[in-house]
């Protein structure tokens, strides 16, 4: 039986779903139209298989999740909406979530040390200022109830973002709240077996 991962890491484990994913073959007619987009323009994962037993929703979420980390030109930089789903992703406890993005946030800046810090010091890790604004503003959106205040939104203005940049980092922050709960409820992450 392959091993839970417990700790975060860059290493992307291999999520293991507790329902059974649809079957490609089998697939509707709503639920292969459904699966014509996947998040970040990748492969058809097996939770993308999982969240497609519900096409209805499906057909929305994988556009929305795309256009929401991907962005629109004059808002937030990739590097920082990756950074806002890290802060979510870890305050969730979402192991793949945060490996996933962690990872695409060091391939984007090159800042392993910032990622370091946060796998070390969770949701206290001391950062630059910019990715302390960003990173703090994305924990605070994650807790339960939201922690979230006008400091928050205080902190971010003094490190240069603008309104907009603050709602494309709201939003993907928001969006990982989202799918971190979907991700562990539905399925959990296992230890990569070799070969």
């Amino acid at each position: 039986m392959a091993e839970v991962v417990q700790e975060f890491t860059t290493d992307i484990p291999r999520w293991s779903p507790h329902v059974r994913p649809i079957s490609q073959d089998a697939a509707t007619p709503l639920q292969q139209k459904s699966l014509e987009v996947t998040p970040s323009n990748g492969p058809i994962s097996d939770y993308v298989l999982v969240l497609a037993h519900d096409p209805e929703t499906l057909i929305h979420r994988n556009p929305l999740f795309n256009e929401i980390m991907s962005g629109s030109e004059g808002g937030l930089r990739r590097a920082d909406r990756e950074l806002g789903a890290v802060g979510a992703s870890e305050e969730n406890r979402c192991i793949f979530c945060t490996a996933v993005h962690s990872k695409r946030y060091i391939e984007l800046t090159d800042q392993a040390e910032v990622i370091e810090n946060i796998f070390e010091d969770e949701s206290s890790a001391v950062l630059p200022p910019r990715e302390q604004a960003l990173f703090d503003y994305s924990v605070a959106l994650a807790a339960t109830p939201p922690q979230v205040n006008k400091t928050h939104v205080n902190a971010l203005r003094e490190v240069g973002l603008t309104d907009l940049e603050i709602i494309d980092l709201t939003l993907a922050a928001s969006v990982f709240c989202w799918a971190n709960r979907l991700m562990e409820t539905l399925g959990e992450p296992l230890v990569r077996s070799e070969g």
